[in-house]
């Protein structure tokens, strides 16, 4: 059985390319393993905060010193990260936002980028703690950043793959629907992207 964790961070609903490619992936996957849970974190529908100074103390607090807000704080956080263990396969919908990743995402980073549960330091530096996963990423984009001039201006595939580099992440396959507002690309971009999924 696979458990599969699927992070959705576009606010836009039925008309976001980025659900459509993610929901793609998803059902990809469910075709190649038919015994398949899938658990979805909409990050729209229920919105990590944005980092304050109470969050940051409360992480960099140990355990046993916490206040009754720092307790829930770090449960919080605990239950967003307990989703990662748990998963199998991750699954982001990452669309290009001002040459990087939606707000919501980078929200949901700050809150599961713990040193002692996404990674630990030791003798030689940081070691990931999230191993043996697959992620995909669904990414979706007006211009084009895969090749071209405008590669150097795309911070959201590179972010991701950093982040859960750090994680311990390292098998990682990225599907992009590019250039969904160039005429002539697209028409067909989503539809050939989607035909383009292949799941290892």
């Amino acid at each position: 059985m696979k458990n599969i964790l699927h992070i959705i961070s576009s606010p836009r609903a039925e008309v976001s390319a980025s659900r459509k490619l993610g929901n793609a992936v998803i059902q990809k996957i469910q075709e190649k393993y038919s015994d398949t849970i899938v658990k979805e974190r909409d990050l729209t529908k229920s919105k990590v905060p944005l980092l304050e100074e109470v969050h940051i103390n409360t992480f960099f607090t140990p355990a046993e010193n916490h206040s009754e807000e720092q307790q829930s704080i770090s449960k919080y956080s605990e239950g967003l990260i307990t989703e990662l263990k748990e998963a199998d396969i991750i699954v982001i919908d990452s669309p290009m936002y001002n040459f990087s990743v939606p707000a919501t995402l980078r929200a949901y980073f700050d809150f599961t980028s713990r040193a002692g549960y996404t990674f630990k330091y030791d003798e030689n530096g940081p070691k990931g703690l999230l191993n043996d996963k697959k992620l995909y990423v669904a990414f979706t984009s007006g211009n084009i950043y895969s090749e071209g001039p405008y590669q150097i201006y795309d911070s959201n595939i590179p972010y991701i793959k950093n982040i859960f580099g750090f994680y311990g992440v390292s098998d990682i396959s990225v599907f992009r629907a590019e250039g969904l507002s160039i005429p002539g690309i697209m028409e067909t971009s989503l539809e050939r992207a989607i035909e383009n999924i292949a799941i290892d």
